[in-house]
């Protein structure tokens, strides 16, 4: 939304930076001065024990001498707080006095009727509070009580509870002077669907969870059955004008403000997973309220951290959780984004693990987390059999299907080149097979591969040489990155650093901000990028000698891309060969190498060659048509007559 001229700056004038600033920190009194604003601490976003920190509250602005930290109190709570921008102006703006305009009038009349709800709820937050040391509560307390939970716990999670009666909230709430509409509309109270009896209370005879949004404010409730017939162990609040269940995660408040500083914000399954695991000190636990983890709460996790770990249950139901996620998680991905799966012991969840382990198995846990490729590896691969070429094709299939989804072509590639390594890890030859090999090929290969030409090198070196001058050159021209960047994408550069500097270019040609030679030099280092141009076969390259020119570097692309991606299908060809002589019929293997052959052949044929145009000449040999022509010329100007005397 847009806000009218003026109010940020009446906004910035009636805040005081250091209060907001105060709240975080420590003022050194020696350094600082009140009077004038003149404020000192150590900083907030890096440790120190010194006070580097500035806040000039006459200013509004705050710099850090250490880390070079700066902004003002919108940029403080962000942050800070993890809070995006309209969230921090709120913030501010409650605090000052000032109400933030709406658009229209109907925001303006919805923002009032979230306010008035806003106040139904914490005042049934009081009621469920009060209820839980009442004489009907005394199952619950008991509950509560051998699940580990002590008064501090109930009051800091402000947990309570609903009387198993029909209408008791209702009873209250019109005590207070709010009507049945009023509860209705905060998910409290309902009635009948077939219009038959009177209304009641949406909670009832249940352990009370207070769900809050990431203000502080309630905004709906989680009930835990006490009843062992109840119909649902855990109900939550309906989707209300408050309330989406979608867009909406238990302990959000608290865990945003701590994710990132030292604390790893952990996704949970449930309200007890979550207060088990801030008991323990994982302050930046989460979870999903009644639903799988959906996009939106994707987008919310990674605002708060670019690394969410997700601690699952370890039954069934758990794994298929995680499952789920990664197919939501794939279309979203880019760089500096992820997720990690922490899947718990068979039939325990981290409340069950904290209780019987204590913390430092839950840390254990944690810090085992698995990456979610290694968990997309698991789900394509696990209890199926790849004994064959084609279902190993059938899966690389798959695979590639899935990453596709990845919009962001850098974490395309990279997941691109992890999986193929799994591959080859999954699918090379045992390693006695690989040592009878080196030592004797004779009684490994078949003997269409033991006959070809192309099983008597490996090209190593030739590789590395072309990989070079394929960097230099885009490197040297960089708009000759446009028609090549998605076929390099593909690739997997194998020669020393080479992969680091591809991995470079084609972040820089993804975002292309800056220089691209400047980009480069900062991810991979001034030795690495030098030794990369002083070679010297790389040094006398047309593309490199000529930078800028994108004629002769989309010349040379054109040569030596080609030249590159055979080699790598003749590699594999011969990989396939050696590890599975029997898998393929001779014949095929025959005609298979043959064509992978013809291909590398026909790539070592210059492009300017290959426009060569040919005369075939009364013995059969093939003459250069220009060749011809211009010799013929020649002939035609020389003169056989003798020169007349003067």
């Amino acid at each position: 939304m847009s806000l009218p001229p003026g109010f940020l700056e009446e906004l910035r004038t009636r805040t005081s930076l250091s209060g907001v600033v105060g709240r975080k920190v420590l003022w050194d009194a020696r350094k600082s001065n009140p009077g004038r604003g003149d404020m000192w601490a150590p900083c907030p976003f890096h440790e120190e024990k010194t006070a580097s920190f500035h806040v000039d509250d006459r200013k509004g602005f705050y710099y850090c001498f250490g880390c070079q930290a700066k902004g003002d109190a919108i940029s403080f709570l962000r942050e800070t707080e993890n809070m995006d921008f309209m969230e921090a102006v709120r913030a501010l703006a409650s605090d000052a006095g000032m109400t933030v305009p709406e658009n229209s009038p109907q925001e303006r009349e919805r923002a009032e009727r979230r306010n008035t709800l806003t106040d139904v709820m914490e005042e049934a937050v009081r009621f469920f509070r009060r209820q839980l040391s009442g004489g009907g509560a005394a199952q619950a307390r008991a509950y509560l009580e051998r699940r580990g939970l002590d008064a501090a716990a109930l009051d800091r999670f402000e947990i309570g509870f609903a009387p198993n009666g029909r209408q008791v909230l209702q009873q209250h709430l019109v005590g207070k002077g709010i009507s049945f509409d009023q509860m209705a509309a905060a998910g409290l109270a309902r009635s009948p669907q077939d219009g038959r009896g009177s209304p009641y209370d949406v909670f009832r005879d249940r352990i009370i969870f207070p769900i809050r949004d990431p203000r502080g404010r309630c905004i709906a409730f989680g009930g835990r059955a006490m009843a062992a017939d109840a119909q649902a162990k855990y109900l939550n609040s309906p989707d209300t004008d408050l309330f989406d269940k979608s867009r909406t995660l238990y302990n959000h408040g608290p865990a945003r403000t701590v994710s990132g500083k030292d604390h790893p914000l952990v996704v949970a399954e449930g309200y007890m997973d979550v207060i088990a695991l801030c008991r323990a000190g994982f302050e930046g636990a989460v979870a999903p309220l009644g639903t799988a983890v959906t996009e939106h709460h994707l987008q919310m996790l990674w605002r708060m951290s670019p690394e969410p770990i997700l601690a699952l249950d370890g039954d069934t139901a758990g794994v298929r959780a995680a499952m789920r996620v990664i197919d939501r998680a794939l279309p979203l991905l880019e760089a500096g984004r992820g997720l990690r799966f922490c899947l718990m012991p068979q039939g325990k969840d981290p409340d069950d693990l904290i209780r019987e382990q204590g913390r430092e198995a839950m840390q254990t846990a944690l810090d085992s987390a698995c990456p979610m490729i290694d968990l997309l590896w698991r789900r394509e691969t696990e209890g199926k059999s790849f004994d064959g070429p084609d279902r190993r094709a059938a899966l690389d299939a798959r695979l590639q299907q899935l990453v596709g989804q990845i919009p962001d072509k850098t974490v395309q590639h990279h997941y691109r080149t992890a999986l193929r390594d799994l591959q080859w890890q999954a699918f090379r030859p045992p390693r006695k097979a690989r040592a009878a090999f080196r030592a004797d090929p004779k009684p490994v290969p078949s003997s269409s591969t033991r006959n070809s030409l192309l099983a008597g090198s490996d090209g190593r070196t030739e590789v590395a040489l072309r990989e070079a001058v394929i960097l230099a050159t885009v490197i040297s021209t960089p708009e000759a990155l446009d028609e090549v960047a998605d076929t390099l994408a593909e690739m997997s550069f194998a020669g020393p650093d080479h992969q680091r500097i591809l991995d470079a270019v084609l972040m820089w040609h993804m975002r292309q901000e800056n220089d691209l030679r400047a980009q480069v030099l900062a991810a991979v280092g001034a030795q690495c990028l030098e030794k990369l141009f002083t070679q010297g076969h790389v040094a006398v390259a047309p593309a490199v000698r000529a930078p800028g020119n994108l004629e002769i570097a989309e010349m040379c692309l054109s040569e030596e891309l080609p030249k590159l991606q055979s080699r790598a299908g003749l590699e594999h060809e011969l990989r396939e060969a050696v590890e599975s002589p029997q898998a393929i019929p001779a014949d095929r293997l025959a005609w298979r190498l043959a064509k992978a052959s013809e291909a590398r052949n026909q790539a070592d044929r210059s492009v300017l060659d290959d426009r060569t145009e040919y005369d075939t000449g009364a013995n059969g040999a093939k003459l250069n048509r220009d060749e011809k022509e211009a010799f013929g010329k020649l002939i035609d100007r020389i003169s056989f007559s003798k020169p007349k005397r003067r």
